[in-house]
């Protein structure tokens, strides 16, 4: 059965992908998210094939969604798309562009530049609405996933050490299905905010540009490391399974957590106000350890106590250990992100942000307690063998885990989302002079 499957994949790697022949962007002007001294004239996109410019081809408004372009016209070389401009005050400007490729796919893109300012990044957009609850249960998917991956192989190689081969099977099914969904999710929640930043219908998306947003962007940069990092993790995931592997195992454990750091440093604790190396550090302990609990949790209930009783009592003694240093590192980090991102108390019941920190809040606290009746209740009668206990904790144990999902689910809202902006600084008090 591995043989045949190593086979599958060799030809898989071996058969020729098809080419896209449809027009990409060689150069603009002004280039991407490019601070300007002096006003432009014009906006200029040179494209590496012929291309037929569409009706507003190149529409460019301010901030404000004021149309500052002209008509579109393409150059004699037929490359070349161009827009004239009125006279740009300063501010930040939104380029976006539509062309018929030669191949005859309609190809469009997005970008911002600035005058005299700073240029947003493409998914802050003028005319992008925001994260949406679609965006928001991707991102929860994302988070789960993480959870099966991370967790998963954290449980396997620090709590369950040895697994008879039908639970050793089921580990690896369970993280097959993590690592996966991370590359699948991954991608889709990449394409829904690139999506909602080009302002196309999703089937246009195909054939949009998204060079702006892979490389200017956080989220770009994090998407292409992450995705990239996750595909090898896949790899030795699967060669651990083939060979059996310890040390690959490790590996790609190690990897996992190191590649997660990319949401730390791509989002609120990297890009906001105030936010440090310490905010990145909090925001990836918070996640990582969320990830090894939950993870911990599932396959606790899942894999062990179905279908390796004999390792049942050993397993919840040692992740009732882990689990409480988890918990605690769940809460310092969750404690000192939420005073950063709300420094007032009353944010927290009249900020929408804060609003769902609350809700959040409460979940932690109810699986804190659950997970204290299992440490104070439980743990000592399974020390003792009890062996009705066993019985009611594999249900116990669903039900913590269910309400982690429902962590993940706060949590993945308030990424999404933004924290009220900080108060601006007091101006310095201006010297009054007396006249004598």
């Amino acid at each position: 059965m591995k043989r045949a499957l190593v086979v599958v994949m060799l030809v898989a790697l071996a058969a020729p992908g098809a080419a896209f022949g449809h027009a990409t962007v060689r150069s603009t002007s002004p280039g991407y998210r490019e601070r300007l001294d002096n006003a432009p004239a014009q906006v200029r996109i040179t494209f590496d094939q012929g291309v037929t410019a569409l009706p507003n081809a190149i529409v460019v408004r301010t901030a404000n969604g004021r149309l500052v372009s002209g008509a579109s016209r393409t150059l004699r070389d037929s490359q070349t798309v161009v827009a004239p401009l009125s006279h740009l005050v300063q501010g930040a400007y939104t380029v976006r562009w539509r062309a018929l490729s030669s191949d005859g796919h309609t190809v469009a893109g997005v970008w911002t530049f600035g005058v005299r300012v700073a240029a947003p990044p493409p998914t802050e957009a003028q005319g992008a609405s925001g994260p949406t609850r679609a965006e928001h249960l991707v991102r929860w998917a994302y988070f789960l996933a993480l959870a099966l991956l991370i967790g998963g192989l954290g449980f396997r190689l620090l709590i369950a050490r040895e697994l008879p081969p039908a639970a050793e099977r089921r580990f690896f099914q369970l993280t097959a299905v993590g690592v996966v969904s991370v590359l699948e999710v991954g991608i889709l929640a990449f394409v829904l905010r690139a999506e909602d930043a080009l302002q196309l219908p999703f089937g246009d998306l195909l054939y949009g540009n998204l060079d702006p947003i892979a490389r200017g962007t956080r989220l770009g940069t994090a998407f292409i490391a992450m995705t990239l990092g996750f595909a090898l993790v896949a790899a030795l995931l699967f060669l651990a399974w083939l060979f059996e592997r310890r040390a690959l195992l490790w590996a790609a454990f190690v990897i996992s957590l190191g590649f997660a750091s990319g949401l730390s440093l791509s989002g609120h604790s990297a890009a906001d106000a105030g936010s440090s190396w310490k905010s990145q550090l909090a925001d990836w302990v918070h996640l990582s350890s969320a990830c090894l609990w939950l993870g911990g949790l599932v396959q606790l209930a899942v894999v062990v106590w179905p279908l390796a009783p004999g390792e049942r009592r050993e397993a919840f003694l040692r992740f009732s250990r882990v689990a409480g240093v988890l918990v605690a590192l769940i809460v310092t980090a969750g404690i000192y992100l939420s005073i950063l991102r709300l420094p007032h108390v009353s944010d927290l019941w009249q900020e929408s942000y804060g609003r769902v920190l609350l809700l959040k809040l409460g979940l932690v606290s109810l699986a804190l307690t659950w997970g204290a009746a299992h440490h104070v209740l439980a743990r000592p009668l399974v020390e003792r063998g009890d062996g009705p206990v066993f019985r009611v904790l594999s249900r116990s144990l669903v039900g913590e885990a269910a309400v982690g999902m429902a962590v993940l689910l706060a949590a993945a809202v308030l990424v999404d989302s933004s924290p009220p902006p900080p108060e601006p600084a007091p101006a310095p008090a201006q010297a009054v002079t007396v006249s004598p």
